[in-house]
Formats: structure tokens, sequence, C-alpha cells
């Protein structure tokens, strides 16, 4: 057994944690046999505790016990993890400590004479280590010891490469040193790995688990509790250090820890019994008399129906409830599956914060076992803290991590929702937020990068896996993903399917070919196999898709809702004359119209025009686009939604606030998640599917219509002339969306702009969509030649783009037994979560934010002067750290620079020139708002007319001029 009763006085000797703190006291240490006897219990309290069950079981499936073997594997692997350290060359680290191990018999050299030590990092020391013992002492075929030691291996966060071990195999003095002490030495590690064995009760479980085929999913997810485990058996707070306060047995040491720690345990719902329309009513708030839709209907019947709990794709029309379908789907499934939380996915920040209130509302509906449940939640991005509303939620969760120490019985390890009230009580739990833990939160929505990762070769990439694979995830408009991502996408859906994660992908609609790759990448099957073909054909809509994990799909089409609507489609041509023109005689008789830019530089120049022409005329022009600080992005969509969202936000006795005659210019931010509802669109030519969301934004919503705007009408711009030969995109859309598809959705759309017909929605959508990326030719014939060779370029991209996703790509699931050695490379990069890691996994290169400060004449810095609720200039002090307030407000004031000044070509010297600025007192863990990042610091000094009515300030960077407005946002003009 582990202990000192036990063991002999060279095994008891031996170090795992040394004092690195200069204010503790540099006796303090703590023996290789308590982390040992620590880390074993703590992996047992997080199976039965906190381990999800669909994680249990698959684990358990893969052993011949079932998840009893489970949960002796995955605490002896946690106890013995740390085997490695009992060599020479981790020893040698603390001469105090290597001494002691000497007077034991224990010979080392020191470290300065060891030269070679790192060719035995601990990790890869205990895997060779391991291995040696299980084929010495329990008969293991060295192939078969792989698949196990390899845990131990790469327990830092990167299994080992297959010939790192061949290397240290030549190097046995890093193991044990030469000469006298050389038995001890083995004697002594031999003695450790037994002891594990014996105290963790595997030692008659060895012999049948070395005829195992574990697979590459459950090494994944045993390799992640190991680290779990780890991680909090080094937390000191937790685990003290020897000598010890005061005396404890093992029991009562992991009591007190275990009860300082107070992890909320997993989501454990039951089936819902209710027929769809119970469970909506149960679960949301719907108007009196609301049922639900068909769609919603039929997703919680597939999720009921499924054999086995597995992909859900839900295509369906804007504004039909698929977020409220995929919540119910989603407790059904993980009923079923043994899920411990949900992962909702979506394409931006702004997405998130908008879901992240729908989600927590979704969660105090839900219902809880007698007793009361206590959930850990998370809103994950790399600006989370900003959100109110999870603000709250972190400051209501604030908790000191240290043990605590009951008297009584110290070994009732009962679940921390046992002594709480008897409602789901929503936690942002303290140890669960640190960096790479904070995707293990039950109940997560974040943006899609984070999803991603889970493809993407980075240290600790099983902690990612670990918090995917026990969970729903539900992807949010899967339509705004380019083709790099869903390279990413596929392979993360691959890796779902094999952990049998239940996935809702949701769309306003899907290419054919889209929809029959994502299916295939989740059941693990060979791209084209032909039990897939029929989803080419498919052409419902709505529709719902499912497969199960290796199954065949099943295609369902629910009745439509009797939501419908048609909308005229006309050219216009590129010009800003052309547009004012129009837009006067549109809104002669008032109205709103929305103008969307595929650019934002599109979007100023079409402002600037605008205002220009029309402000005789009584109409305002107004813009929204992403380049805005992030509180006045914020208040722009909060203003957006006052004046054009539904008449149900306003208050009794108040007046309507839509003004009479206005027109907002937009970028792409219009067609994301707004509730927002206009009497004329113009749009630029973008692909079929942005142009049909951007239609949803048309009479949106039940109210009259001025004049000749009560028929819904697009028109379409963005083409310098309609009436030439092939009608060429502006430059600004090929370089966002590329020729051939914008050409593709001008053929789609060339019927009804040559006919006059409407495009009837929803019943266009699909067929619209399959035109535009289906394979056959479209179009008039005058236009081949160059959609050919559009094509080929589009293509060629295509494949450049999935081979540079490659590069970085984790390989899929390997065979069962193959051990996970090189699954990341050994040069992986740590970018778990950086403006590095999340620009990996989209194609847009790495984005570059600055925190925007106000510079005084007297060189001052203050935050900016506009911000709301007493905000704004609050003093910045540059000797100092700044009160908490103002650092959190410059923090909220972030801004995301253009590709003039992010790109490749530049962004080295914006760099050089934005850390000039940088304060040095605020460039530690006390400001920790400000630590590390850029500021922009600009003046309210400014020489170039914009609205009055807006706050204005300048700066100037890297030979560009930067003008900005909490009207109109940023705007970059090259000097000179």
């Amino acid at each position: 057994m582990l202990d000192p009763g036990n063991l002999s006085g060279p095994a008891c000797r031996i170090w795992a944690k040394s004092n690195q703190d200069p204010a503790r006291s540099a006796d303090e240490w703590l023996p290789l046999w308590r982390h040992m006897v620590d880390s074993g219990a703590v992996a047992g309290l997080l199976w039965d505790y906190w381990l999800p069950e669909a994680v249990r079981q698959r684990i358990g499936e893969a052993l011949p016990a079932g998840e009893e073997d489970g949960r002796l594997l995955a605490v002896w692997l946690a106890g013995v993890h740390d085997i490695g350290k009992a060599t020479p060359a981790f020893s040698c680290q603390s001469e105090a400590l290597a001494e002691r191990m000497r007077e034991a018999g224990l010979e080392m050299k020191s470290r300065k004479t060891m030269p070679d030590r790192a060719t035995a990092p601990h990790g890869l020391a205990g895997q060779v280590l391991l291995r040696d013992w299980l084929m010495e002492c329990h008969g293991w075929r060295k192939p078969a010891t792989g698949q196990v030691t390899v845990i131990v291996g790469g327990h830092h966060g990167v299994p080992p490469e297959p010939g790192q071990s061949t290397d240290l195999d030549a190097h046995p003095e890093l193991l044990r040193t030469p000469g006298p002490s050389e038995a001890l030495w083995a004697r002594v590690q031999r003695e450790l790995l037994e002891a594990c064995a014996d105290h963790f009760g595997v030692t008659d479980r060895l012999g049948e688990w070395g005829t195992v085929k574990l697979p590459q999913t459950v090494q994944v997810l045993l390799s992640a509790i190991v680290i779990v485990s780890d991680w909090i058996a080094s937390n000191r707070d937790l685990f003290p250090y020897f000598p010890e306060d005061r005396p404890r047995t093992d029991e009562e040491r992991i009591a007190a820890a275990w009860r300082g720690l107070d992890l909320p345990g997993p989501w454990r719902p039951a089936l819902p019994e209710q027929d769809a329309e119970g469970l909506f009513a149960a679960r949301f708030d719907l108007p009196e008399g609301a049922r639900p839709r068909p769609v919603q209907e039929a997703a919680v019947q597939v999720a009921h129906r499924m054999s086995v709990p597995g992909l859900i794709i839900v295509e369906a029309p804007m504004g039909e409830g698929k977020t409220e379908a995929a919540l119910a789907a989603a407790e059904i499934l993980a009923a079923r599956s043994g899920a411990g939380g949900c992962f909702f996915a979506l394409p931006t920040m702004a997405t998130s914060n908008a879901m992240f209130p729908r989600v927590v509302n979704w969660l105090d509906r839900l219902p809880v076992a007698e007793g009361g449940a206590r959930w850990s939640v998370r809103l994950a991005h790399s600006k989370a803290s900003l959100n109110k509303g999870y603000a709250e939620l972190l400051r209501g969760s604030a908790q000191d991590i240290s043990a605590v120490d009951l008297d009584g019985d110290g070994g009732d390890f009962r679940p921390a929702e046992d002594s709480v009230a008897a409602r789901a009580e929503l936690v942002a739990h303290q140890w669960l937020r640190g960096r790479k833990r904070h995707l293990l939160s039950s109940f997560v929505v974040g943006t899609v990068d984070q999803l991603l990762m889970a493809g993407l070769r980075t240290r600790h990439l099983a902690l990612r896996h670990l918090a995917v694979a026990g969970k729903v995830v539900v992807i949010d408009e899967a339509h705004a993903y380019d083709a790099y991502m869903n390279t990413y996408l596929e392979r993360v859906l691959g890796w779902l399917g094999a952990y049998g994660v239940p996935v809702v992908v949701l769309s306003a609609t899907l290419p054919a070919d889209r929809r029959r790759r994502l299916a295939e990448g989740y059941a693990g099957v060979e791209m084209d196999d032909p039990r897939f073909a029929a989803l080419r054909e498919a052409e419902g809509y709505p529709l719902i898709t499912s497969v199960a994990p290796g199954g065949v799909p099943e295609v369902v089409e629910p009745g439509r809702s009797s939501r419908t609507a048609e909308v005229l489609v006309e050219r216009l041509d590129d010009g800003l004359d052309v547009l004012a023109g129009r837009l006067r005689s549109e809104l002669a008789d008032g109205g709103c119209a929305l103008v969307v830019r595929n650019t934002v530089k599109r979007v100023h120049a079409t402002t600037k025009h605008l205002r220009e022409e029309l402000k005789k005329d009584g109409i305002e022009v107004s813009v929204a686009h992403a380049r805005f600080l992030d509180l006045d992005r914020a208040a722009k969509d909060e203003e957006l939604l006052r004046l054009f969202g539904p008449s149900g936000r306003i208050g009794d006795g108040e007046a309507d606030p839509r003004p009479v005659r206005h027109v907002v210019v937009a970028s792409q931010v219009a067609e994301q998640s707004l509730d927002v509802d206009f009497d004329l669109l113009v749009t630029d030519l973008a692909p079929v599917d942005l142009v049909l969301q951007r239609m949803g934004r048309l009479h949106r919503h039940l109210r009259p219509r001025p004049g000749k705007l009560g028929t819904a009408r697009c028109l379409l711009a963005g083409v310098a002339d309609w009436t030439a030969q092939v009608p060429e995109p502006v430059r600004g859309s090929v370089t966002v969306y590329g020729r051939h598809v914008l050409l593709r959705s001008a053929a789609a759309l060339w019927p009804f702009l040559e006919k006059g017909d409407p495009v009837r929605l929803p019943d266009e959508i699909s067929p619209l969509v399959q035109r535009a990326y289906g394979d056959g030719a479209t179009g008039p014939v005058g236009w081949q030649e160059a959609m050919e060779a559009a094509c080929a370029e589009h293509e060629s991209a295509q494949r450049d783009k999935e081979n540079k996703a490659d590069t970085f790509r984790v390989a899929g699931a390997g065979k069962d037994g193959k051990s996970l050695a090189g699954w990341l490379r050994h040069d992986v990069q740590d970018a778990e979560d950086t403006r590095a890691g999340r620009a990996q996994v989209r194609d847009s290169g790495e984005s570059l934010e600055v925190l925007v400060v106000q510079r005084h004449p007297d060189g001052s810095l203050t935050t900016v002067e506009w911000l709301p609720d007493g905000d704004g200039g609050l003093p910045l002090p540059t000797d100092a750290v700044p009160t908490a307030r103002a650092a959190r407000a410059a923090a909220a004031s972030g801004l995301r620079l253009p590709v003039e000044l992010s790109g490749a070509w530049i962004v080295d010297q914006v760099v050089a020139e934005l850390e000039q600025f940088g304060v040095r007192a605020w460039q530690n863990k006390d400001a920790h708002w400000l630590d590390g990042q850029l500021l922009l610091q600009v003046s309210t000094d400014c020489h170039t007319p914009m609205q009055a009515s807006a706050h204005r300030a300048q700066a100037r960077l890297a030979g560009f001029r930067l003008d900005y407005s909490s009207t109109d946002g940023l705007e970059v003009t090259r000097e000179g």
C-alpha cells in the first residue's frame, strides 16, 4: 500500500513537489507516494461525482468489466502518472531534496552535471518505466503497452513521439544512476509501481487489460481525467505540502480538499414525458395560445425516435424557432445518451452574447431532482467577463478554493448538489474559469472557434475533447462557416461521432453537398459513401437530417408553418447617385430602408454620400458594422432594436420610436441574429444564402407599410453594370466572397430578375441555394466561359485552404489499440484560446485588437470620455495600477483593427508602434484587465468632418490616419 508504514525508507524519500514560492518555507515538500494517493483519490471522486454518465459509459464499453474497470483504470493511471519522478533526471532538480535521497542510498549527479536530462522529461520517463514493468512483471506485449503508458507520458498535454522513448532507452543512466545504487533505483521504482497497483486495486485486472485494444477516444478521455486529477491534486491550497499544519488521515485530507473544491456535478436530465406542445410550454416563454411550429415538433420527434442519439441537422427559415427546437432536442438527447451538459456554438461574440441569456432562461425552466441541483455555466469567448449577465454570475459565484475541514466523518463524499435549494443554482465556478478549463463547465455558450479548436493540434487538446465528449453540442448558423472552417468542423464532427456525442446543427439552409459532408464526417464513413447519396438529392424545405455514429442517414420533411412571404428582386446599378435617387423616390411617402454593403469601406462611402444627398429630404442615415468599440457596438445594436425591432418591445403608453423616414447602411452584421424589420432592402450581390438572410429583414413583423412599400422588394446592387455581357461584381465583394460564388448567386437569381416573378419564401430558399452551390451549369449562355474560369480559380483556392487547414488539424480517430503517441507532434504550439489559436481555425489571419484609451494634452490617460454609466473619462494612471472600475471600462473599449493594419505585410510594424505606448505599471497580475493588451491612444482634438452629434477621436498609426466616431465607427485612411 502507498503509505510510510508499508514503503521502504528510500521510497518514502522520493519527492514529487518542492516549494517554489519564496513566501513559503523552503522546507515544504510533497513526497511522491503522497501525490500518488492524492491524484488517484481525486480521479475516483471525479469519476463518481463529476464525470457525465456518457463519458463513463464510453470508457467502460472498451473494458472487460465495463464501468467498474473504467473507474479502476482511471484511478490507477492518475495515481501512477508521476512515476517518472522516481528517477535521477527529475530528482536532481532540488539539491536539498536530492541530498536526502542520496542519504537513503539513491545516488545521482547534480543537475549541472547531467546535461542530457532533457531527454528524460518525467512524463516520458514514467511511460518507459511503466512499459518495462508491464512487460516484465505482467507479461504484456510491447505493442499493447503503448495505449496505456502514453497516458502517463502525455500528462503534461502532449503525448510523446514514438522516437522519444527509443532515444531515452539509449540513456538508461537518466532513469537509474549506474553503479552501486542502480539496483536500489530499480527496486524502488518497482516497489512504487507495485504499491500503486495494490493500493488502487488493479493487480488482479492487469493481466486481462493486457489483451484489450483501447480505442483512441478512450485513451484521450483517460488522458484528460489524469490531467484534471493531477492539476487538482497539485493545488497546494487543497492538498498542503509536508509538514502539514496538523496530522490528517488519508480520508480526512481528501475530504477536506473535495469540500474546498466544491465542483458542481453534471446535469442529469430525465427523459421528458410531455409531447412537444407540453415540452415547449414548460421550457419556453411562449405567447398565450402559441404552439410549437412543425419543424420544432419534428425535431423533438426525431430526437426521441433515433435508434441511437447522433447528429440532427435542422434546416428551416429565419424566425421558425430553430434555437428552441435545438434546446428541446438537446434535453431529450442528453437524457438518452447520458450527456451532462450542453455546448451552444455560434459564429461571433455578438451572437454568443445574445444567446447566453436565452440559454440561461432555458436552464431556469429545466426540472431538477428533489433537493435541487447546482450546474456550472460558462460564456466562452475572449471577452466573456465584459458581458453584464455573465459578470453578474461571476460575482455571485465568487469563492476561495482551499481545503475545508469538517468535524465528524471526513469520508462522506456527497455530490455538491445534495445540500442546495430545490432549484437549479447556476454558477461560474472559480476553478473552471481557469485557462484551458472553461469548457469543462456543464453548460457553455461560446464562439464556434472554441469547438473548432477541438480539431487543432494544440497542447492539452485532451481537455477540450473531454469537455465536448460529455455534452450535447449545438452548432448554430452553420451556413456562416467558410470552406477553411468547415475543414475543421468535419474533423471535429468525426471525433464527436466517435465519442457518441449528440450534435444538433442549425442553418437557414445548407448546400446539399455541405449537408452530405457533415453527415459523412459525423458518421465516420468515407467521402461519397453511396448510402449518403440521397442527401444530395433532398430538396424539401424545411428539412431535418439525422444520422447515428456509423449509421445511415434519414431525412424528414416537416410540414410548413403558415409564415410565407413574397419578395420582388430588382437590379440596381452600382452608383451612389443612382442609389440616392432611388431611395429618395422610394421613401417619398415615408418608410425605413436597409442598405447592406459587403465591406465597411463601402458602408462609409455610401453613408457619406447619402447623408449629403438626402438631408434636404429629411431622411436620416445611420450605420451598423463591426468596427466599433465594444460598448459602442452594443449600444448601436440596442438602438437598432429599439427603432426597428418588434412592436412588442414598446411599453404601454409609449410612442412607437420607429422613424418616419430612415436609412440604415450596414455591413454583414445585419445578417446575424438581429430581430429588425425594414420596409425596403438594398443589398450588394452576395452568396445567395446570405442574400436570403438579408431578405429575412424585410417585412419581418406585422405592421402597416407606407405607400409603395407595401410590397416587399429587394434591390440588388454591387454590380457595376447589369447590362454587361457578364455582370462584374465590385472589387470589394470579390475580395470577400470570390467571383465564382457571386456569379453563381447572380445566375440563381437571374430568372427572378429577368421575369419579375417574386421570390416566394420559404418555398424558393432551398432550390435557390442548391442551384447556386450545385455542380450543374446555371445562368445565361453568354456567362458560361467566365463562370468556368471563375470556378477553376475557386476550386484551386479551396484546395489551398484545405491543405492549409490540414497543416494544423489533428488526425482523426485511429484504429482501436493504436497508441496516441505522436497524436499532436512534439512541436505543437500552446495556442489554446489565443489570438493565434483562433486565427488558425478561421481563414482570416490573426486579428489584431486594441484597447482604445484617451490621451490628453498634458500626457495623462483616461477612458474615452463618452462611455456610458459614468465610465467615461476615468483616470488611468501610468505609474500605478488603475482602479478596477477604470481598468474594466478600458477593457470594454476594445476595437478590432481592419486588414489594412493587421495583414501579414504590416502587422509587425503596427504592433511595434503600439507597444511603444504600453504602460509598464499595468503589466502585472493586479491589472489583469490590461496586462498584455495593446493600447491605441487617441485624441479628441479632431480636425476631420463628422456628424455634429458624434463623439470623435483620432490617431495615427503605421502611416494611416484613424478617425473614430461613436456614431460611424472606425475609418482608416492612408496618409501621404
